[in-house]
């Protein structure tokens, strides 16, 4: 079957940058309630997941609106200034990623993002990463008016912003919130990408049809063929 569009999740499939936000939320953790976030803990609360979800967590209460923001822009801040050290070298799109798109691109292939960034972080990774060469509109972030992951709702408006039923598209993401969301939105196909260890748990996930090591895998011609 040719799919007629894709949408991508950003931190950790077109960005490989999960060692970085971790280290942020472990800093901000630490400041915030003693300890670091637990492996498990980074898994389940903070992968895949909005700030408000992961904030309320670590708090343990409901936030308001401009708490949310408070310590929104404290941890991001350590996230990039931790991205910014990492230099033009080790601060770029991830393996595979920009010949992807590019061929994307040339064949007309309809695409989309769907992260649980936020604006500021968006506007962060499109002057850094060059994503409006690929993504001009079709952009799709928390802008605070949408529940988060595991929950459909920016799938279902990404898929929208491309004129697109959700069950034309390939969705490509990494984590298990995220590709929850994928499936609940009635994704065509979910692509779940990460390294080989994971491929076995990635691959027993309900509604995952594929898994990839990295963008670079992506059969793409096979998937988007007239």
């Amino acid at each position: 079957m040719a799919w007629q569009g894709i949408v991508f999740d950003l931190n950790g499939v077109l960005l490989w940058d999960g060692a970085l936000q971790e280290e942020a939320w472990a800093r901000f953790s630490a400041a915030v309630r003693g300890r670091a976030l637990s492996p498990e803990e980074m898994a389940v609360h903070v992968h895949g997941r909005n700030n408000r979800y992961t904030l309320e967590y670590l708090l343990s209460r409901p936030l308001s609106g401009d708490e949310i923001e408070r310590l929104s822009e404290e941890k991001e801040e350590h996230y990039r200034r931790l991205c910014l050290a990492q230099g033009r070298a080790g601060f770029r799109l991830s393996p595979g990623a920009a010949s992807l798109l590019d061929w994307l691109a040339a064949h007309g292939v309809p695409r989309a993002i769907a992260t649980a960034s936020g604006r500021v972080n968006v506007d962060f990774f499109r002057e850094h990463l060059g994503l409006d060469r690929w993504f001009d509109q079709a952009l799709v972030y928390d802008d605070g008016t949408l529940p988060g992951k595991p929950a459909p709702d920016l799938y279902l408006r990404a898929a929208g912003a491309l004129g697109l039923a959700p069950a034309g598209c390939v969705v490509v993401e990494d984590s298990v919130s995220g590709l929850e969301a994928a499936r609940a939105a009635g994704a065509g196909l979910v692509v779940a990408l990460g390294p080989p260890g994971k491929h076995a748990a990635l691959a027993a996930l309900p509604g995952v049809s594929l898994v990839i090591e990295s963008l670079a895998d992506l059969p793409a011609r096979e998937l988007f063929a007239p």
